[in-house]
């Protein structure tokens, strides 16, 4: 398999310490680069019926696969994670952005990887939108991986340019239904987490429009704090800031519950909006064939990174925490894959957009 080194960044095992420091700085973690001389590097053969593999993982560095570049949510929480995951095998975890067409070349290499448990994918949401966005998606999420567990879900924000007219949520909704023609409404680009909360919200307001698709995050947020677009969703990672700085306005978070960064903004059930509810969430995926004892070593690992005391600290720094115990089993997981694709396919049908 050959994976495009983007960026790479080693994660080695560390002795426990005490105090809430064991772990660098998410930014550190961001930053921090290491070129591997080669892809994965974990022990060959692998497969189903490898007692002896299993016994023995791991062997070798382990390789978390990020389909999108360094420094975006996505990413952050994978390092965040990587370090307790790292102690917690006894292994060096090196972190790899994959790039490109939303996550599903990276899901295509991993999904086509020696199923040894050394190459691990992490992904969000769209895992469960590739099906309805790719015609021809080379992989089947459900039948060619076999997930891990779940980590976190980042709660998204509706937010709009500083001087937009709408002052609450449900004057939002009201003025939307009455100038939805006139309203421009920005996203990353299609399958971005903001191409899919702008979908479940003119689906949820019976409403279209108009959409503006970015290359990225970052320029869809320059030009909502410029004023050039009316209106965005996009992840508490990405508008938090922001928002606190009252460069944007904020109508609300999609999760059921407030956010502890943003403790005035009111959630869209609140609003009256029970059907506007939507997270990113993020788990870990290994090829299917992947022995079941590598499987229970890794998922036990990622089980434990999330009551790792930092970990709960920097998700709770992003409007974000850990899914419990019970949520991030590799069950639940798959349950929740299952349910996500079931989901989106008919909205993206019915929105009709596709990806190239």
């Amino acid at each position: 398999m050959s994976l495009h080194h983007l960026n790479d960044a080693l994660v080695r095992p560390r002795s426990a310490r005490p105090g809430h420091g064991r772990y660098p700085r998410l930014a550190g973690l961001a930053t921090a680069t290491l070129v591997l001389a080669a892809c994965g590097g974990g022990g060959g053969g692998g497969g189903e019926d490898d007692p002896a593999a299993a016994e023995a993982f791991p062997e070798g560095d382990i390789t978390f696969v990020v389909p999108f570049s360094a420094g975006g949510p996505t990413d952050t929480v994978t390092r965040l994670v990587a370090e307790p995951i790292a102690e917690e095998l006894g292994a060096n975890i090196v972190v790899q952005n994959v790039e490109g067409a939303g996550g599903t070349i990276a899901a295509g290499e991993v999904a086509a990887a020696n199923p040894d448990g050394y190459t691990v994918l992490m992904h969000h949401i769209g895992m469960s939108t590739a099906p309805s966005l790719y015609p021809d998606l080379p992989y089947a999420p459900l039948e060619d991986f076999e997930p891990l567990g779940l980590v976190t879900q980042v709660p998204m924000t509706i937010v709009a340019r500083s001087d937009f007219e709408p002052q609450t949520m449900e004057e939002l909704v009201t003025y939307l239904e009455e100038n939805a023609e006139d309203v421009t409404l920005a996203n990353a680009g299609i399958g971005a987490a903001s191409h899919l909360c702008g979908l479940l919200l003119q689906d949820a307001l019976g409403v279209e429009l108009t959409e503006v698709p970015y290359e990225g995050t970052g320029p869809a947020l320059t030009d909502l704090v410029a004023g050039e677009v009316d209106l965005m969703c996009d992840q508490t990672t990405n508008t938090t800031g922001q928002i606190q700085a009252g460069e944007i306005k904020a109508y609300a978070v999609t999760t059921p519950e407030r956010v502890e960064t943003l403790p005035d903004l009111p959630t869209t059930e609140e609003a009256g909006l029970e059907e506007l509810q939507v997270g990113v969430w993020h788990g870990f995926y290994v090829p299917a064939g992947t022995p079941e004892g590598i499987r229970e070593e890794l998922s036990a690992a990622i089980l434990s990174s999330l009551e790792d005391e930092n970990v709960i600290s920097q998700l709770g720094e992003l409007g974000a925490a850990p899914f419990s115990q019970e949520e991030a089993t590799p069950e639940a997981h798959r349950q929740l894959l299952e349910e996500q694709i079931e989901l989106w396919q008919p909205i993206i049908e019915e929105a009709g957009v596709a990806a190239d």
